[in-house]
């Protein structure tokens, strides 16, 4: 006997209820597996970055002791921009201390080295302890930037001027590179000087800035605008680079980082080394936007090669083109 439609409908309406019971139970079991399996991935993958974290750190942090640079920073007059620079390489784990060359005629303020102070202290953790000093002098001279420094914390300088920052990440190569050959300048900044033959037979050199070094694709010398070197070229520079080159740059207040970059190939008859890095210009004024620079620059080497022998043998060898420093690197 067939059922009444009433009966029937009823019938279809609970085996409908019932297929969508049994489909929520499953997707509710299936969200909740899901849910499960996740969290307990999270937790794993979180234990292993935990760990893996902290033997990063260990690593890091004991290497601070063995390895190390001192940032040399020149300033004048621009405590915005020696703030802003401080705050930056503090950040770089391999740096140990910090000597502000200080040429202006009163004294760093005590609010200034409260506030320096404070930021170095702020990254002094782990065991790791960062140095800040003032070098204050009481003539203003831009030899006062290679002044001899007594009881450096560390072998190596990374001198840099106040208005301009690198990545510590290029920092840190540049630093490697240095300590793949210690005796030599390392450096972000290139520059050229070449013969000049409209001049017949006179050793006479012209000054490249940049734009010549992008154009010939070839340098000669790295600026201590950014450059790295071994604190014992400070001793030289202080007391055996020729006392008459030193009143020369005093004077003209130009040429210092040409005569470091200088002295260093003469002591070592060996040419720089440059590395290509990321640079942000953080001021706008400086003396190589006086008017007449280059000319100045052009005489300042002249004057140099004057007195430096070797420099002038080397004239052939230390110009380099950028394609064999890029080898020079693939084979570092």
């Amino acid at each position: 006997m067939r059922g009444s439609p009433v009966s029937r409908r009823a019938a279809q309406r609970f085996r409908q209820l019932a297929f969508l019971s049994a489909g929520s139970v499953k997707v509710k079991l299936l969200l909740g597996f899901c849910i499960f399996f996740t969290l307990i991935l999270l937790v794993f993958r979180a234990s292993t970055f935990i760990q893996w974290t902290h033997h990063y750190n260990s690593i890091d942090q004991s290497d601070l002791h063995r390895k190390g640079y001192t940032l040399l920073i020149n300033t004048w007059k621009r405590n915005d921009l020696l703030k802003k620079s401080i705050s930056h390489y503090a950040a770089c784990l391999l740096l140990e201390s910090i000597h502000i060359v200080w040429s202006e005629p009163d004294p760093p303020s005590e609010s200034l080295n409260r506030y320096l102070q404070h930021i170095v202290k702020a990254y002094s953790k782990n065991g790791r302890k960062i140095e800040l000093e003032f070098d204050t002098n009481t003539k203003d001279s831009l030899n006062n930037r290679f002044k001899e420094i007594k009881n450096l914390k560390t072998d190596v300088v990374f001198s840099i001027d106040d208005d301009v920052i690198f990545p510590c990440s290029s920092v840190e190569v540049a630093y490697s590179v240095w300590q793949s050959a210690p005796d030599t300048m390392v450096g972000f900044v290139p520059r050229m000087h070449w013969l000049d033959q409209s001049r017949g037979n006179m050793d006479h050199y012209t000054y490249g800035g940049w734009w010549s070094v992008w154009w010939t694709g070839t340098y000669s010398m790295v600026l201590s605008k950014a450059a790295f070197f071994h604190k014992k070229y400070l001793a030289m520079y202080t007391n055996e680079f020729p006392a008459s080159l030193r009143e020369y740059i005093a004077h003209n207040r130009n040429c210092e980082d040409i005569a470091m970059s200088f002295l260093v190939a003469n002591a070592t008859g060996a040419p720089p080394i440059w590395v290509k890095g990321k640079i942000f210009e953080i001021g706008s004024t400086g003396i190589s936007s006086l008017g007449g620079h280059s000319q100045k620059r052009t005489e300042c080497i002249n004057r140099l090669l004057c007195q430096l022998a070797v420099i002038r043998a080397l004239i052939d060898e230390v110009v380099l083109r950028l394609d064999q420093i890029t080898e020079m690197f693939l084979r570092l």
